[in-house]
């Protein structure tokens, strides 16, 4: 509080005197107040605070007031300003905040007659704008008062990511609550009055942007938060959408990808990267090309809406295929549950697209890469899928980054990646490590015990941890310690993180209580390890709690990587 109080002085110097002191009291006297006081402040890795953010949230309005957002003067690092806002929307949505008004300075002649002082106010709007904000249109808000040289201050509205425009009702409100409140003018003060009396158009208009259409508004520059969190590339494949089973039951749904990516999209440092694609070579580098041919040469022949599950195991007799192309499906499949669809292969092939650009981002110096594939990967083993998945995304990027060093593969899914095991089995140049659900009890119940270490040039290469049901935070930081302490003694040049949404609490297909919090310690013990990470996105099946797990991950691995940077 005193370098967020120093900060205000140091930007303000003598001009709102006295607000400093005010603000331990605004948070200290919220209950009597009657709204929430908002305080976002930026930090360094050393915990030197760059910047704040201080906001009004009005629960009766739905809607939040930006009052301060400063920047220390003496800070030169760029794009601390872009992360307080940015974590500052994050964060009204997650309360549920229709909207964020605020304040700038006009950049109208007639309204500002210094036309350095109309320049930086015009960059300053174009700053807010960049993220959609506008200003309100249609008011009397920002016109002069008697004997004024220069206007009062344009309003603007964000509709945080929404397609809506203010109701007159809502800007009302929000004019009452800054000229009675904030500027504490009287209950019957004309000019205020006047103010929001001007207030007509229902919705309420919005100016167009600044930019010309010759000039549009710059984009949010993607690496701004760099010096604040370290930024992570995130690869979203858009064909995931296209793979949907509809029956009752099935967990594996589109809802998966959308809730993550809702809930990252805003984060600090995250921006979305482009998927680009690769073909079925390295693919088949990896799974028995028999078997690719299968899935790619059977999923288009299949009417939509209709779904092959398998009901037919060969394993007696696995040298004696079945004619019958629908029958195969159990010839190449581990259960019952886990269907061809028409467009399985292109959804299963655009996720492993989105892998694979992320090991290419590594490739080019990228630290932190989240694929978030679907369909998931790692029970699909070389020559079989199942367990809703085709082909084994984390594996195949896996194996393309070997061309750099050693790699790390780490599940921390709550179910054994029998298919990762598998195509690493003889193999020392990835080490893999898995803690999981007991099999004993939990999916896929053949593979994941604790004897199984690899063959061959491979003994010894693969870790794996199986946990009893009901595992807390405290006992898998625990496990998942030990197993950072084994990966570091490998001294990789990559990890690649399998990541699995379901160990969380109330996950339909796991036993386990892992927290947010739970989930933001893991992300910090991964990046405490330093390395190039790449994270690729496997279970998770409460579309309740996935976002918030997912960012609270993110959050943790991006805080681990800062400290190993120290």
């Amino acid at each position: 509080m005193r370098e967020v109080q120093r900060i205000f002085r140091t930007y303000y110097g003598t001009a709102y005197a006295g607000y400093a002191e005010k603000i331990p009291e605004l948070l200290r006297r919220q209950p009597e107040l009657g709204f929430r006081v908002l305080l976002i402040d930026a930090e360094n890795h050393r915990g030197d605070v760059l910047g704040f953010a201080l906001a009004f949230h009005f629960p009766r309005l739905r809607a939040t007031v930006l009052d301060f957002l400063v920047v220390d003067p003496d800070v030169r690092q760029r794009g601390v300003g872009g992360a307080l806002y940015e974590s500052l929307r994050e964060y009204l949505a997650r309360i549920e905040s229709r909207g964020l008004y605020l304040e700038v300075r006009p950049d109208d002649p007639e309204l500002e007659p210094d036309a350095a002082v109309r320049r930086e106010n015009r960059a300053r709007i174009r700053f807010y704008e960049r993220f959609g904000a506008r200003v309100i249109a249609g008011t009397t808000y920002e016109a002069k008062r008697p004997g004024r040289a220069e206007g009062e201050p344009y309003l603007m509205f964000d509709p945080l990511g929404a397609e809506r425009r203010p109701s007159a009702e809502e800007v009302r409100g929000v004019m009452r609550t800054i000229l009675f409140g904030k500027y504490e003018y009287p209950p019957d003060d004309e000019y205020a009055l006047s103010i929001v009396e001007s207030v007509r158009e229902d919705p309420v208009a919005l100016q167009p942007p600044r930019a010309s259409a010759a000039q549009p508004p710059a984009p949010v520059p993607p690496t701004a938060p760099r010096q604040v969190l370290h930024p992570i590339k995130v690869l979203v494949p858009e064909q995931h959408t296209l793979h949907h089973v509809r029956e009752r039951g099935y967990v594996e749904r589109p809802v998966r990808v959308e809730r993550i990516i809702q809930a990252i999209g805003g984060h600090p440092g995250v921006a979305i990267a482009e998927v680009k694609e690769f073909g079925e070579g390295p693919i088949t580098a990896v799974h028995d090309p028999d078997f690719v041919d299968y899935l790619s040469r059977v999923c288009p022949k299949l009417p939509p809406e209709e779904a092959i599950y398998p009901y037919v195991f060969p394993i007696r007799y696995p040298e004696r295929k079945p004619v019958d192309e629908e029958v195969q499906a159990g010839y190449y499949c581990i259960d019952t549950f886990t269907p061809l669809m028409r467009n399985a292969y292109i959804a299963a092939r655009a996720a492993v697209d989105a892998a694979l650009s992320g090991a290419e981002l590594i490739e080019g110096g990228e630290r932190l890469v989240y694929a978030v594939c679907r369909p998931p990967g790692h029970h699909a083993e070389r020559r079989v899928y199942g367990g809703f998945c085709y082909f084994n995304n984390a594996a195949i990027a896996a194996h393309r980054l070997t061309k750099r060093g050693r790699v790390a593969l780490l599940d921390i899914d709550f179910h054994h990646g029998n298919g990762t095991q598998d195509i690493f089995w003889r193999r020392s140049d990835v080490f893999t490590a898995s803690i999981h659900g007991d099999p004993s009890y939990a999916y896929p119940y053949f593979a994941g015990f604790a004897d199984e270490i690899g063959e061959g040039e491979g003994e010894g290469f693969n870790l794996n941890v199986p946990l009893p049901e009901d595992v807390e935070d405290d006992a898998y930081l625990a496990e998942l310690t030990s197993v950072l302490g084994r990966i570091a003694e490998y001294v990789p040049k990559t990890l690649v993180l399998s990541l699995g949404l379901d160990i969380a609490k109330g996950d339909p297909t796991g036993a386990w209580r892992i927290t947010p919090d739970g989930f933001e310690r893991i992300g910090q013990a991964v990046g405490a390890l330093g390395l190039p990470t790449l994270v690729v996105q496997e279970g998770g099946y409460d579309s309740r709690v996935l976002g918030r797990n997912a960012r609270r991950f993110i959050t943790g691995l991006q805080q681990g990587i800062r400290a190993a940077d120290g």
